[in-house]
């Protein structure tokens, strides 16, 4: 393919934790094809947009933007327009027959095509629609410029085997595929090489792992070994599921220090009959048996869940068990959504769709029970300690009020008064002052501050870069072969 030197780009991003991850591979291929970042506030010669499929008014808010960037098209001369990503995988050729200005269309199991593409398409002056029906190259043996200096994700599986009917993740994103653990631990060596402190195991179903190549408890085996990489001091995963979630995930977490005590668990309804509809395989009893271990085994966990309100069916009755479950359960936080059809999807097609009012008037109360119990439960965090990885543009009030703002260990947002030298990537330990439903306020001197590698990247402008990782070997239990650190990149 031919080097693309002196052109800009610029990859806008929606959706999920996958599509970001995505974005940081789009980003690593096109510097890779000679592009560079495009400056803030310049239009770039290259705009990719990675859309989700998922959120409602996806479709709606994807042509809205392509008809923003028309006009800019039409001021700038052999610009490009590259549509991919979940909504790219199901609308395929629609979308340049309802935006001709489009100059390429890609699916999620062909990333790895975006600068072939573009390079085509500039040659044959006319649009190119390539879109595959199953993964072609694991997303992560593709090079990545990732977004953070002190935290990254690290794919261990894409694809999902579940049939839920709201969801049409696995249409769009295919069956699960898992990578060898081998590939995992060096793409976590190689991040880590390079001064990242704290990393997520993401998958659509993270602790499904090792179906593909029949390994039970190979998700906790993981979580064991990745805490065993020496300078990692946080890991992180998103997101598991009820239904296979196991004891010995629970024990791993407990076991293992690097593994922060914090569990994103979707209950998405607590009625046995929604679940049952919604074809989840779990039902209220379980998840709630989850919970308690989870608590037993680690006391200081903070959960988080997803429910959907409005599902097809669901009944006064139904909603009432939704709002005894988190009672009971007493999460940290909430993902709260209004059911909305999403075609494709059996649920769509259900009987029972319920009038927008009557899911709106659920969905407040819910929210509204939710915020109070976040709220207590941070109320009674104030007075204690608490370790936080500074974070960058966490706080939008943070300058205003003196502040700076990072990420306790169970993952809780924590806003705390600025000291001089603290940068994004530091480690700060300080003391809770206040308390609301979703954050936390320290407004007193600092007890500790570590200056790190992250943080020197962070104040250099500096991220790091994997070129992507194929390394293998049979099992966690065997050291893995590790590549050498690699630069990181303006």
């Amino acid at each position: 393919m031919r080097v693309v030197n002196g052109k800009t780009y610029l990859v806008r991003t929606y959706g999920c934790q996958m599509n970001v991850h995505d974005s940081e591979r789009l980003s690593g291929l096109l510097e890779s094809a000679g592009y560079s970042a495009a400056p803030e506030g310049t239009d770039a010669d290259v705009v990719v947009l990675n859309t989700c499929a998922v959120r409602e008014n996806a479709d709606n808010r994807l042509y809205g933007n392509l008809g923003h960037l028309r006009p800019v098209k039409d001021a700038h001369p052999g610009m490009q327009i590259a549509v991919g990503g979940c909504l790219a995988q199901k609308d395929r050729g629609e979308i340049v027959k309802r935006a001709p200005w489009v100059d390429v269309v890609f699916g999620t199991h062909n990333v790895g095509s975006l600068p072939v593409l573009l390079e085509r398409a500039r040659h044959n002056a006319e649009a190119q629609v390539e879109i595959v029906e199953s993964l072609e190259v694991f997303p992560s043996t593709l090079p990545a410029k990732r977004d953070s200096a002190y935290s990254g994700w690290v794919s261990i599986s894409v694809g999902c085997n579940n049939t839920c009917t709201f969801c049409i993740v696995p249409a769009l994103r295919g069956k699960e595929k898992d990578r060898r653990p081998g590939e995992i631990l060096a793409e976590v060596q190689a991040l880590v090489d390079q001064g990242v402190l704290e990393v997520t195991l993401l998958g659509q179903n993270v602790n499904a792992y090792g179906v593909e190549f029949r390994e039970r408890g190979a998700f906790a085996d993981l979580l064991r070994a990745t805490g065993r990489i020496e300078g990692l001091e946080r890991i992180r995963f998103t997101s598991p599921h009820p239904r296979e979630f196991t004891d010995d995930v629970i024990t791993a977490m407990a076991e293992t220090p690097a593994v922060c005590h914090q569990l994103h668990m979707p209950l998405q309804s607590g009625s046995n009959d929604v679940l049952r509809r919604m074809r989840r395989g779990y039902r209220q009893d379980r998840y709630l048996g989850i919970i308690d271990r989870v608590r037993a085994a680690m006391p200081d966990a903070a959960i988080t869940t997803d429910i959907i309100v409005g599902f097809p069916g669901e009944t006064e009755a139904d909603f009432s068990q939704t709002l005894d479950v988190v009672r009971q359960a007493r999460f940290a936080s909430a993902f709260t959504f209004q059911y909305s059809k999403r075609p494709g999807t059996p649920a769509a097609e259900m009987d029972g769709q319920l009038p927008k009012d009557v899911v709106q008037e659920r969905y407040l109360r819910l929210t509204a029970l939710q915020e109070e119990i976040s709220w207590d439960e941070n109320r009674a965090l104030v007075g204690r300690p608490v370790e936080l990885l500074v974070a960058a543009g966490e706080g939008s009030k943070d300058a205003a009020r003196g502040r700076l703002s990072g990420r306790a260990r169970d993952g809780r947002l924590v806003h705390f008064t600025a000291a001089d030298g603290v940068r994004a990537g530091d480690v700060v330990e300080t003391v809770v002052t206040a308390a609301k439903p979703h954050f936390l306020v320290a407004d007193g001197a600092l007890l500790s501050h570590r200056r790190t590698r992250a943080g020197d990247a962070s104040e250099a402008g500096t991220r790091p870069t994997t070129p992507g990782v194929t390394l293998g070997m049979p099992g966690i239990g065997v050291p893995a072969p590790l590549p050498a650190a690699v630069p990181a990149c303006s």
